[in-house]
Parts: C-alpha cells; structure tokens; sequence
C-alpha cells in the first residue's frame, strides 16, 4: 500500500509570497484518496467515471501478472516475426553506429566500476538519424546538438576533475520485443515495428512511419533501460564488495555506497499509452524501464519514484501505472497546457500560466520534501527533465528562467543525494523558437550540472 496519494492540486497564484507548506492543507495522504486543491486550502473531490485509459492499465496488469517476458514472448508465432525484425533493425545498425563511435570518440567498452567513486554513464541516441519532411516542428537535430555539448562540456574539464566521476558516453541499444511488451500491447508493437498503422494512429504521434523511424523509437526507449540497468548492476557490484556503514538519527545502520547515477540523452516520451502514442511519443521510455528492472532486479528495486517536470503532464505514465504500488508518479505541469484528457497521476501538481522562478520552486521543493516525509520508501527515481517551463520555450506558456531551471535540476539532485537513492535522468520536451540557444543551454546544463554535482558529493 502506497503512503502518499494525492491529487490534483492547483497553485493559483502568480508569485509565491508565503512558503507553499502554509499554503497547502487540503492533502490527502489516505491510500488511494484522490482529491483537487487549491492553496488557499479549497478542496474537492475528483470523481472520474472509468476511462478507456484505466481499462487499458488494467489490461496491463493482467499481462505483467501472467509471467516472464519470455514466457510471454514465446506465447504468439506473430512476435517471433517481430523479433527478427528487431534484431534486423539492430543488425543494421551496428555499422553505422560502430562509425559514430568512432567519429565522436565515444567509449565503447563500459568500464569496470569503481566502488569508490559517483558512476555516471550517459547513453545517447543521436546515431539513430531520422529525416523528417520540410518545416516540421519537432526539433529532431536537437539530439545530437545537446549530447555533443555535453560531452565537449565533460572532455574539457581537468583531468583531476574527469577523474572524481566514473563517466562516459554510450550509444543507446534498440529496445527489445521482450521489453516492451512488459507495458505495452503485443499488437501495438507489432504494428508500429511492421509499419501497419492507420493515418490517424500515425497523426496522433506526429511522426511519418519509416524504418529510421522504428530505429529512433527502439533506442529511445533502449537507452533508458540500459541507464536504469546499468544502475541496477553497479549497485548489485557494489553490494557484493562492501559498503560504508552510516549511523542514521533512529540509531540503526545503514549501508552507505558511492552515488550510482545514469542518464540517457533521449527519451522522456511519457505521452505513450498502452496501445497508442502521442504528441511525438510511440513508447514510454520510463515505464517500460520501470518495468524491466523491477522484473530482473528483485533484490535491488521493489518501489520507484518517477518525477515528471516537464511542462505537461505525463499523462501516459499516469494511466500505464494506475493501481500499482511498486510505481508512484509525480507529475507538476503548467495548469493550461494539457492536449488531450487529462489523466491521474498519484500526485498532480498543475502551476499557473506564466508561473515564474518563485513559484515554480516554492512549490517544487514544497512537494519534495512533503514526498520525503510521506511518501515511503523508494529503491530508484527516475527523472524526466524537460526543459519547456522555460520561458524561451514555444509551446511552453510558463515563464521560468534559465537559472530557475539550473534551480530545479539541483532541488531534485539534492532530494535524490540526502535520500541515497539511484537516479536516472532523461531528457523531456523543449522546443526553440528562432534562437535555439536558450533550450539548448538547458538541456545540455540538466546533464552536466548532473555531473558536477556529483563531483560535488565526492
């Protein structure tokens, strides 16, 4: 049973001028109690008839109920197909991203751990090109342009530096049939892998199907789970050398062990349903990573955290997680930013039009310290970092500034470091407008001020 459920919770005024916790007193923390509040202390009750996104979460709990993703994999002749096609699309691939290995002096061998240091590995997908057509508004060179700022950001630091923190840059592998199956429909895989999608399934994401395209999809939902596994097998490594044991303030002892972060440069596609996308997301990344670990790493995750920041709500996580205990989502998003029905999170926090620095981080450190106090415990938190509350953002409506941003990233970097807890950060929206430098700047400071941090803690 999870201690923290809330609701929908509404911040209703433009800049904070009081601290949030005394303007918050409608929350609920009864298991399963939803409620929508407002901070001068309005509340009601949400009553949502079922939708056909709560019957698809339902239809994945059976699924996930009924065995191993082998078991399951092998359960239909037609995902074998599906699988060949993988591992085609994977074969294909290999070349060309073997040459931008090399190109981008990119390690390409994982490196032993050292139990001692931060580890820090970065996947990135950029290798995986997709040529849209003409005027398109997704900025799909915006990948590459942030993943090659963040490394040129790392590479030139000192060597003394470099050396605190164990990381290095990793191509992001495709996602397997197996893996995504764990959250979504056998049938929708094999569709979108198979190119037999409908028109208004192929409007709704906002991508023309191509096999690049399958590319791009697989490794962006790859990279996040090789990021979240690969923490999983640092933290196995160094529970099998030894920890540091530390006296907590209750007198009991606890194991204390190197922090053990990853991130993908990619990813963050929490649009995703269990059998449709949208709004430029075919998979969700984080779930089906959600899934993977808690399935293959029993001893090391049994609960997970997501924090979603990004300007609009993760709706698709809502719904793929509804009535799971193993997987509590935090969404904050602006209030009037929503595209299509919205959904339930197990905390929504929606910010006013325009929010501004002070706002946006009253409320945000408000919310995580109530999360630390309330919410139970967590074995790995996963992190979508988008970055489109910034004010330069198109499509944004929120007006947060670049050193608010910067604020943000370290309010959740230091609720992750005093908890000791696993990180996994992804990337999430943003969408320049004629200048592109703002959104860039962003993006490439959620990873590298991830970094210096760090390096900070050693």
């Amino acid at each position: 049973m999870r201690p923290l459920v809330g609701g929908s919770i509404s911040v209703m005024f433009a800049i904070a001028r009081v601290p949030m916790p005394s303007r918050v007193s409608a929350f609920s923390c009864s298991v399963r109690g939803r409620r929508s509040v407002s901070t001068c202390a309005t509340s009601r009750s949400i009553r949502r008839a079922c939708t056909t996104g709560s019957t698809r979460a339902c239809c994945l709990s059976t699924c996930l109920s009924t065995g191993a993703r082998s078991g399951r994999e092998c359960a239909s002749g037609t995902l074998s197909k599906i699988q060949h096609h993988t591992a085609r699309l994977h074969s294909t691939s290999t070349s060309n991203t073997a040459e931008a290995v090399s190109d981008d002096e990119t390690t390409s061998s994982i490196p032993s751990i050292d139990p001692t240091k931060p580890y820090f590995p970065i996947y990135y997908n950029d290798v995986y090109e997709v040529i849209l057509p003409p005027n398109h508004r997704f900025p799909m060179e915006m990948y590459g342009k942030v993943r090659r700022r963040v490394q040129n950001l790392v590479s030139t630091l000192p060597a003394s530096q470099q050396s605190i923190v164990q990381c290095d840059f990793r191509v992001s592998p495709l996602a397997t049939v197996q893996e995504l199956t764990t959250t979504h429909s056998h049938e929708y895989v094999k569709n979108f892998l198979s190119g037999n999608q409908t028109e208004a399934e192929i409007r709704n994401v906002g991508f023309p199907w191509s096999p690049s395209g399958v590319d791009r999809a697989l490794s962006s939902v790859g990279g996040t789970v090789a990021a979240a596994c690969s923490v999983c097998d640092a933290i196995r490594e160094r529970k099998s050398e030894g920890s540091t044991d530390r006296t907590d303030g209750d007198g009991s002892i606890s194991e204390v062990y190197a922090p053990t972060w990853s991130a993908h440069v990619a990813g963050g596609t929490h649009h995703a349903f269990y059998d449709y996308g949208e709004w430029f997301c075919v998979f969700s990344d984080i779930a089906v990573a959600a899934n993977v670990v808690l399935e293959q790493y029993p001893d090391v995750v049994r609960r997970i955290l997501i924090i979603d920041l990004d300007v609009h709500q993760g709706n698709g996580n809502a719904v793929l997680f509804q009535g799971r205990d193993d997987v509590v989502t935090f969404s904050m998003h602006c209030q009037k930013n929503y595209f299509s029905e919205v959904q339930e999170s197990d905390l929504d926090i929606e910010l006013p039009e325009h929010c501004t620095d002070q706002t946006y981080l009253a409320t945000l450190s408000h919310w995580l310290r109530r999360i630390n106090e309330e919410g139970g415990d967590y074995d790995l938190v996963f992190f979508q970092a988008g970055v489109d509350i910034i004010k330069d953002d198109r499509l944004g409506r929120l007006s947060v500034t670049s050193d608010g941003v910067a604020r943000r990233n370290d309010l959740v970097y230091d609720f992750v470091a005093r908890a000791d807890l696993p990180l996994v950060i992804t990337m999430g929206g943003g969408y320049p407008a004629k200048d592109w430098e703002p959104i860039l700047a962003a993006h490439a400071n959620v990873y590298f001020s991830a970094h210096q941090y760090l390096s900070r803690l050693k």
